[in-house]
């Protein structure tokens, strides 16, 4: 809780919440800026709001250090802001949240792309990014969240390749359909520990690895719409306990 607090002053209070949209800032908005601290970052063109637009006012009482009764945000350990229809980018600050295990931004209109300071989650679990309009290269912070169970980054603009290593990770579940991947599956597909992965709709191609016999764990894999050629190998029939292809 320390490290969330460190973000905020202590006050929980401001007169009026507004910032100019020209000119200096008075005392009174750089007061309140310090204490919405996470609704804003800084850019070469100065101090901008993160969040453009909230039509359910989600955010209204992120004000003040007292994070725990913030909107969707249960404890330190968890921000839960599905459906929210919320516009924006995610800042910088949220990388001091070293306590998080869940992030569930799913169903909104959040853009541009993760902050390179998610490193630091080091307890990060789930991952849900699903159904935004983030963009550029694959999360390469990804591979540095060593807990990371449950990864969902479906119906974004995420293009280029995917590192293998993120076959060499434990993870549990895998959506990563309906972007723009472009890329052939590793020969190291097989060491991922998957019960659940779904590649469809997006770019790949080439054959389908023969290491894929050896996730024996997986229940359920869907692969339509992207460019696989060839046959399949004969080690998918070690799948014993396949539901969904």
């Amino acid at each position: 809780m320390f490290l969330l607090v460190s973000v905020f002053v202590a006050s929980c209070t401001c007169d009026e919440h507004y910032v100019s949209s020209h000119g200096g800032l008075t005392d009174k908005e750089v007061s309140y800026i310090k204490q919405r601290q996470l609704l804003y970052y800084r850019d070469d063109f100065g101090l901008e709001k993160a969040i453009l637009s909230d039509p359910f006012n989600l955010t209204a009482d992120w004000v003040g250090s007292c994070v725990c009764d913030y909107t969707g945000i249960r404890t330190v350990a968890c921000i839960d802001l599905n459906h929210g229809d919320i516009v924006g980018c995610l800042p910088e600050e949220l990388g001091l949240l070293t306590d998080l295990a869940l992030f569930h931004i799913n169903s909104n209109r959040f853009c541009g792309t993760v902050p390179h300071k998610f490193i630091k989650l080091k307890l990060m679990l789930e991952l849900d990014l699903s159904n935004n309009w983030f963009t550029g290269k694959f999360l390469e912070v990804i591979l540095k969240l060593p807990l990371l169970k449950f990864l969902d980054l479906r119906f974004n603009e995420f293009e280029g390749t995917i590192p293998k290593e993120l076959f060499d990770k434990d993870l549990d579940v895998i959506f990563i359909n309906h972007n723009r991947f472009r890329f052939n599956l590793p020969d190291n597909f097989g060491n991922s520990h998957v019960s659940v992965i779904i590649l469809a709709n997006n770019k790949f191609h080439g054959c389908m690895p023969a290491s894929l016999g050896n996730t024996t764990g997986l229940e359920e894999i869907i692969l339509m719409n992207n460019g696989f050629r060839s046959c399949l190998p004969e080690q998918f029939g070690w799948l014993k306990i396949l539901t969904v292809f």
